[in-house]
């Protein structure tokens, strides 16, 4: 039985954001072949068009993250599954790349309002500095997207066909996202924020830690989704077999999730800029066993995967610490949209680095994250 409000406020807001990931940002990676043959196209194609949402995505989230400011999230979490249906429904009768560009683009504007961004500033919103441990709970439940979604995706695809895929997607926004996200509180838009959280202290330079905020995430997640693209390929260049690799690869989503685990329990009570340290460490660390030391894939991937799922802990708790919750939306936008932009980019690049330098591409995504862990010390914790 659950006792505290914000323990369903995080489970009902986790299971709502799993549903929102499985059936957009995880799709092409089932879906991609078996659109691009049966509409004629190239799967570079499908692939682009995927990377345009993200890039809308990037160009959306400030103005996203300002409506939650004023308005509150529930109405626009909600708003996000209209759109994400009415995107996966266009994709499931697309005829052509027109079609399916705009099917994309238009769950691009869904992504923009539905994902992670939102949710935390939805938890901002109405949680104030107590959002943390939501935000992590919600990363929590919502670590297990890939998990749930590929499989479902895969088969309704080899059951029915993409079409049927996308359509259920749809449905399944309509039938449970939406209700689940109606559930959330409403906060009034003239609500104010405590006493406590308006004198909390903010950084001396707000706009350059910003700035370095902007880069340390932009540098995860363009490493974060260059591994997602080619990690069993990168590990097979590094002397693994294809079935080590890909049994490799596999343990990346438990490590995301045990990390999140270990955040919770173990870091809860220190200032998120120990988490982020920590975690910018830990992929170039695995970089430097794998390739240097020849450790087995299974500990790079471990020690990846754990970087990434702090990684995405701090993306919320970090700006919410430093700067506060109000304005935290906006703001949130803003610094994450850089990182929208590298995400797009991440798997055309980093497949073009590998084709050139093998296993050696490693240590171009060791060198961002370390420099991000050099950025991350740069920035003072304000005092209490």
């Amino acid at each position: 039985m659950i006792r505290s409000p914000r323990v369903g406020l995080t489970l009902t807001l986790g299971s709502a954001q799993t549903l929102a990931w499985a059936s957009s940002y995880y799709l092409p990676a089932i879906l991609a072949v078996p659109i691009a043959k049966e509409l004629g196209v190239s799967t570079s194609w499908v692939f682009g068009a995927f990377s345009a949402a993200l890039l809308l995505t990037a160009v959306l989230g400030p103005s996203v993250g300002r409506w939650i400011d004023r308005q509150g999230g529930r109405g626009v979490l909600m708003a996000s599954n209209g759109v994400l249906a009415l995107g996966l429904g266009i994709m499931a009768v697309s005829q052509g790349l027109p079609s399916l560009i705009l099917a994309w683009l238009v769950t691009g504007i869904g992504m923009a309002m539905g994902l992670y961004d939102a949710a935390f500033a939805t938890l901002g919103r109405l949680l104030g500095r107590q959002a943390r441990a939501s935000i992590t709970g919600v990363t929590l439940v919502a670590g297990f997207a890939s998990t749930v979604g590929w499989p479902l995706t895969a088969w309704l695809e080899n059951e029915w066909g993409w079409r049927v895929a996308c359509a259920s997607w749809a449905l399944a926004h309509v039938l449970i996202g939406m209700p689940l996200n109606f559930s959330l509180p409403k906060v009034a838009s003239n609500a104010v924020f405590s006493e406590a959280d308006q004198r909390a202290p903010r950084p001396d330079r707000p706009r350059l830690t910003m700035l370095l905020l902007a880069y340390v995430f932009a540098a995860g997640w363009f490493v974060s989704t260059a591994m997602a693209a080619h990690l069993p390929r990168l590990l097979q260049e590094s002397g693994a077999s294809l079935s080590v690799a890909i049994a490799a690869s596999a343990l990346v989503g438990p490590a995301q999730v045990a990390a999140r685990m270990g955040e919770f329990i173990l870091l809860r009570h220190c200032h998120p800029l120990v988490a982020a340290r920590v975690a910018t460490t830990l992929h170039p660390l695995g970089a430097a066993l794998l390739t240097a030391v020849g450790m087995p894939a299974a500990g790079f991937a471990l020690l990846h995967g754990a970087g990434n799922g702090m990684m995405t802990i701090a993306s919320g708790t970090l700006p919410l610490a430093l700067f506060g919750p109000k304005g935290f939306g906006r703001r949130q936008g803003l610094i994450i949209a850089p990182a929208r932009a590298s995400q797009a980019l991440a798997p055309l690049l980093f497949g073009l680095l590998i084709e050139q330098n093998g296993a050696n591409a490693l240590w171009l995504t060791a060198l961002l994250m370390l420099g991000a862990t050099l950025v991350l010390l740069l920035i003072r914790v304000p005092s209490q």
